[in-house]
């Protein structure tokens, strides 16, 4: 029978310091694979760039008219979904009576959100027109009216950018529901 000293256990430091960091690993597993998931109802939308960067987008904090503003969700405890592209969002603030019925009904207090990914071929859209109040992609100059579910109303897109449902709670934009189509270009 061997003996062990006063410091000796059945454990080594290296399998009681794994076994300390385990809840650790799995947070930050959780937070990545959080971060990756598309919005989800519940998420708050945050800023993308700016001043206001990682902050609550407030409806207040969004001009009536355009131009937009890019965003990402953020889970109710905090984590910007920003691991995937196709998570990146614009968001734009209207006059609820100029929106088309179905927009208005996915909108909140006039905002409107949908994803910055072209349909053409997954390029951003992040440029305004101010003449036509309309989103434009930069790569090939696609037009999207998000008055009206972000129908194309120039150049090669197929089809119009996928949107999100809203909901206001306590002045932030919040995602009410998930993309009403899949995102990104026809063919990826």
């Amino acid at each position: 029978m061997q003996k062990h000293g006063p410091h000796r256990s059945c454990y080594s430091r290296r399998t009681i310091f794994g076994l300390a960091l385990t809840p650790w690993l799995v947070r930050a597993v959780r937070a990545e694979d959080s971060a990756a998931m598309p919005p989800q109802p519940e998420d708050r939308l945050v800023f993308f760039t700016g001043a206001k960067k990682g902050q609550v987008v407030k409806v207040d904090d969004l001009v009536v008219d355009g131009p937009q503003v890019q965003v990402y969700p953020a889970t109710p405890d905090g984590i910007v979904r920003n691991q995937s592209r196709l998570n990146l969002l614009i968001v734009a603030r209207f006059d609820p009576s100029a929106l088309a019925e179905a927009t208005r009904m996915r909108a909140a207090d006039g905002v409107v959100a949908y994803s910055a990914v072209c349909t053409h071929q997954g390029c951003p859209v992040n440029m305004w027109s101010k003449d036509r109040n309309a989103f434009v992609c930069s790569c090939h100059a696609s037009v999207f009216d998000p008055r009206k579910g972000a129908e194309v109303i120039g150049g090669p897109a197929p089809r119009p950018l996928p949107a999100l449902g809203l909901k206001v709670a306590e002045g932030a934009v919040v995602v009410a529901s998930t993309f009403d189509a899949r995102v990104g270009a026809t063919q990826q």
